[in-house]
């Protein structure tokens, strides 16, 4: 039984060294990226077993992906396809008053078109947790029913459904996440978010406390955790409220800070950890992700515990 398996779509990510224009750079780095496989990464540093499944094309640029995952010791299953291609993004790092840039090219990829016939769905139902998040609806509507179908067969098989709404305002508008998102929820067991995302898209008002209770009011959620950046991160489990700091950090490159912290936490969850001990994790997790170049976790446990021992600090209500 695998701990946690999560489906999404994995770019590939070109980026200018250090923080060069892109129209005046000579090289690009490449590198793997894409939410719910940063988030199964992450889970498997902190000590899970995870896979990541999705649909690629067969092209070597599909490969790539598959490649750049492997290197941190996920499993993947990968639906190849001769149609449709490989979406990449293209990142540039800036400093205010120039702010970093991303530029996506994602139109017609491969992953679009994916149905529960291309979803790893055996290891879904057979698994302990199923994440994706709030960015693979918003791709497509084939892909909106595909989630929808999956988070259904992974309940009903038992399987914990984990989601983060992760909203991208250049996929959709608030309004139209929001209708999408919302008919997704009773599928859902375990849902993060940030705070600005449920004033944004699911309306929310009141202070981080007040967004958790309403939401797990209005849809039974077993937990909800309402990430705030710099202020840290709140969930609510069994009535009873859990704040966590956010550690002090220097930060190299911020992408990817959000899906650190739902993979710590899913993993020490996972591993029996009560929801304060995971919160500390993810956000431990989430200050060594913003010192590291990447979207990915590249962390040991080891050292998310050094800086939980340097700095750890929780608030239960």
């Amino acid at each position: 039984m695998t701990d946690l398996v999560t489906f999404g779509e994995t770019m590939l990510r070109l980026s200018p060294p250090d923080r060069e224009r892109i129209e005046s750079t000579s090289s690009l780095e490449l590198r793997a990226a894409g939410a719910e496989s940063n988030v199964a990464i992450a889970a498997h540093r902190l000590g899970a077993e995870a896979m990541w499944t999705s649909k690629l094309p067969d092209s070597p640029l599909g490969r790539r992906v598959v490649a750049g995952l492997r290197r941190y010791g996920i499993d993947t299953e990968i639906a190849w396809s001769d149609e449709g291609r490989q979406g990449t993004y293209y990142l540039e790092h800036g400093t205010d008053p120039r702010g970093t840039n991303v530029i996506y090219d994602r139109a017609d990829a491969a992953v679009t078109t994916a149905t529960t016939d291309d979803v790893a769905l055996d290891q879904i139902r057979d698994a302990r947790t199923f994440y994706t998040s709030g960015i693979t609806p918003a791709l497509s509507a084939t892909l909106e029913s595909t989630v929808d179908e999956v988070l259904a067969a992974a309940q009903d098989a038992g399987t914990t459904t984990a989601f983060d709404v992760n909203y991208r305002s250049k996929l959709w508008s608030p309004d139209e996440a929001c209708e999408s998102l919302t008919a997704l929820f009773p599928r859902i067991d375990v849902l993060v978010t940030a705070e600005r995302d449920a004033r944004t898209v699911l309306d929310r008002s009141g202070d981080a406390a007040d967004i958790a209770r309403g939401l797990a009011d209005d849809w039974d959620f077993e937990t909800v955790v309402v990430t705030r950046g710099s202020n840290g991160a709140l969930a609510l489990h069994d009535g009873e409220i859990h704040e966590q700091s956010a550690f002090d950090t220097d930060t190299v490159d911020p992408i990817g800070t959000g899906d650190a912290f739902v993979g710590a936490f899913l993993a020490r969850r996972l591993d029996g950890e009560s929801v304060p001990t995971a919160l500390e994790y993810g956000a431990a997790t989430a200050a060594l992700k913003r010192t590291i170049p990447g979207d990915v976790a590249v962390v040991t446990r080891a050292e998310v515990e050094d800086v939980m021992d340097t700095e750890g600090r929780e608030i239960s209500r």
